[in-house]
């Protein structure tokens, strides 16, 4: 596609499909204000309410402004991390004698939602409810034959996570204490300050967009180790090089494959143009693998010297994991620290860390991807 159709109309999706790395960089970036979020609408708002996704202009920026401080600089170092390295301790003491563990089941798909409820001053005790609701609002994303059980369940979703958190919000307003849900509810800038359902729905999409990502990275990036043991062993004799193999794993095999968004003019793009009110879904997996972007892209080199892991976490990117722009993934800089910190503590746990015998990491997913499962062996640290 790339070669040979990089302007692709896709009956199926009824969206036009770029493969290019410039054109998904440029739709992203949409520096003439050509594209926008409108596909969320119809996309995810059945499932989360209207969310930041959805908003543009002086709308955006300000509800941007209210949610974003939390996730960087002071208020992440100083209230965020310690709740990240419990939850990671936590998880990992419950197998780190055992030997053995599947890193996606036991640890991957549950500590991201741990960290998400813990931040927001929810029960972790309702994990498996988190669990679900995440799950069904993922399966409505990647919905694309339009089944109906799907679509049932991601709405039955939306009313049971706002039964789950309006009153919790109302409580929160009435009694702020120090967690997230209780800053995002008392959060003002230019005298405005998010409704309810502005927080539910803000609440509903953590969830599911920090826990789902957060959790196939990390996923991706053992898979990834474990294939190339020499680039393991690096990581295990340097955690710094950490922020490289997530890099380069958000590039080779990034946990969100496609991102969609809508043309608000004719736009013209390789191979085409695509007319005004069409959708376009960005191939991200596609984008961050092409040839005329990066040297030998199929191959998995956290020492590759053309994509940078100084700014593979902010806006400034060169891989397009995150998306790029004003949507930029607000939350880039949490899971970065998740990842740094729970696979730096993964490895001390687990220092001769190996694939069960006989174990060939398959990944699954079309909108969100990566492995199923990661069964491995280890011999537990003394002590």
């Amino acid at each position: 596609m790339r070669q040979e159709a990089p302007l692709l109309w896709h009956e199926a999706t009824k969206s036009y499909i770029v493969s290019r790395y410039e054109d998904v960089e440029r739709v992203f970036k949409d520096k003439a204000g050509e594209f926008t979020t409108e596909n969320y609408d119809w996309q995810i708002e059945p499932v989360h309410g209207r969310t930041i996704l959805q908003l543009s202009g002086r709308e955006h920026a300000v509800r941007r402004a209210l949610v974003a401080p939390a996730f960087r600089g002071a208020d992440l170092r100083d209230k965020f991390l310690p709740v990240i390295e419990r939850n990671s301790r936590e998880l990992i003491d419950r197998f780190r004698h055992s030997g053995s563990v599947d890193l996606v089941a036991d640890y991957a798909t549950r500590f991201p939602v741990n960290v998400i409820a813990d931040m927001l001053g929810l029960d972790k005790s309702d994990y498996e409810r988190f669990h679900g609701w995440y799950t069904a609002v993922i399966a409505f994303l990647g919905n694309l034959s339009g089944a109906q059980d799907v679509a049932r369940a991601g709405e039955r979703t939306r009313v049971e996570f706002a039964e789950y958190m309006l009153p919790i919000i109302r409580a929160r307003r009435e009694a702020p204490g120090d967690d997230l849900l209780s800053t995002l509810c008392t959060a003002e800038v230019d005298g405005v300050r998010m409704s309810d359902e502005d927080v539910k729905a803000f609440c509903s999409l953590l969830l599911a967009a920090g826990g789902e990502t957060t959790d196939k990275a990390i996923a991706g990036i053992f898979a990834n180790l474990l294939a190339h043991p020499e680039q393991l062993a690096a990581v295990r004799a340097d955690r710094s090089l950490i922020d490289r193999a997530f890099a380069e794993t958000l590039r080779c095999t990034p946990p969100v494959h496609m991102i969609m968004r809508q043309a608000a003019v004719d736009v013209e793009l390789s191979g085409g143009t695509v007319p005004k009110g069409s959708t376009v879904t960005c191939l991200i997996g596609s984008a961050n693998r092409d040839e005329d972007r990066y040297r030998d892209p199929d191959a998995f080199d956290i020492f590759r010297e053309d994509l940078s892991a100084t700014n593979a976490f902010s806006a400034a990117a060169d891989h397009l994991a995150f998306a790029l722009g004003r949507h930029f993934c607000v939350g880039a800089l949490l899971a970065r620290s998740e990842v740094e910190i729970g696979v730096g503590q993964l490895l001390d746990a687990m220092p001769d860390l190996r694939l069960a015998d006989g174990f060939d990491p398959v990944e699954h997913g079309v909108f969100t991807r990566g492995p199923k499962s990661l069964p491995v062996r280890f011999t537990p640290v003394s002590g």
